[in-house]
């Protein structure tokens, strides 16, 4: 089979983490090669994620760098298995690759962290309040892409309904909830909608008032993604550019400490409730 053109960020993950777990073990490529009984160049393609491995090949590199990390070794098998025909696949031809790689994230994701400060968070956005925000992108999209870009944001709340959804928490600053993409009444009825996602068992929502004052993390937007086991955490940031990825341990820290300040300043979930109803109502 040859190698991938474009592999997914599971994908790559996947071959990264291979690569983490080698050269910890102060292990070359040919070692690997020959525990797998494959050529040297096959290793190097393995770790990029432009080749695909099974689940036992897994397991092999794993005993033959000494990994004794079960659960970690467990999570990256269960990454060779392949999805026959994911949603997200639809749009393969219509949209970025990154942007699949998101609903991607969301869908194996165990939990979700999601800080906004201007935005509203792209799994709860209601039509109405999608289609207004890429209206606003530059350059001028075409109206199919706006179509496509909002079909899959839609389409990403599958993941709510699922046999296992991810738990989720939102964290949105008071600049969020106030912007009025759409105008006020698709601005109210995207606020009645975050209220209607707080009332599920696996959402909790909290909201920073400006009276908070600063905070770390007041510039960006941020998705935390915690996968079955800690070293399978991933951080979305979002951009002009489009999502950008990072999961390295000191990233990883970062946006967790960030986190975890932004939480300290926000309400609780029953006042948050309240301020949220509040500023729908002088919509």
């Amino acid at each position: 089979m040859p190698p991938r053109i474009a592999p997914t960020e599971r994908q790559r993950r996947l071959g990264a983490e291979l690569r983490k777990m080698r050269t910890a073990a102060d292990m070359t490529t040919e070692v690997a090669a020959r525990a797998l009984g494959v050529p040297r160049t096959n290793i190097p393609n393995m770790e990029s994620g432009r080749s695909g491995i099974s689940a036992e090949r897994v397991r092999t590199l794993a005993e033959t760098y000494g990994c004794r990390n079960e659960a970690l070794i467990d999570a990256l098998t269960a990454m060779t298995s392949r999805h026959r025909s994911p949603w997200w696949a639809a749009y393969r031809d219509l949209l970025p690759a990154s942007f699949l790689d998101v609903a991607e994230m969301e869908w194996y994701a165990h939990r979700l962290q999601i800080s906004l400060t201007v935005h509203m968070p792209g799994l709860f956005h209601t039509e109405e309040h999608a289609r207004a925000v890429f209206e606003h992108v530059i350059p001028q999209l075409a109206p199919s892409d706006v179509d496509a870009r909002m079909a899959l944001r839609l389409d990403r709340c599958q993941v709510l309904d699922k046999g296992d959804p991810p738990s989720i928490e939102l964290i949105m600053y008071e600049a969020a909830l106030r912007t009025q993409f759409g105008g006020p009444k698709v601005a109210k009825g995207q606020l009645h909608h975050i209220l209607d996602a707080s009332e599920r068992y696996d959402v909790t929502v909290h909201a920073i008032p400006f009276s908070a004052g600063g905070f770390p993390g007041a510039g960006q937007s941020v998705i935390y993604a915690e996968g079955p086991v800690p070293e399978l955490d991933t951080v979305e940031l979002d951009s002009t550019h489009g999502p950008e990825f990072y999961d390295s341990d000191q990233q990883l820290r970062k946006y967790r400490a960030q986190l975890e300040a932004m939480r300290a300043v926000a309400l609780n979930p029953v006042r948050s409730r309240d301020f949220i109803l509040t500023i729908a109502n002088d919509l």
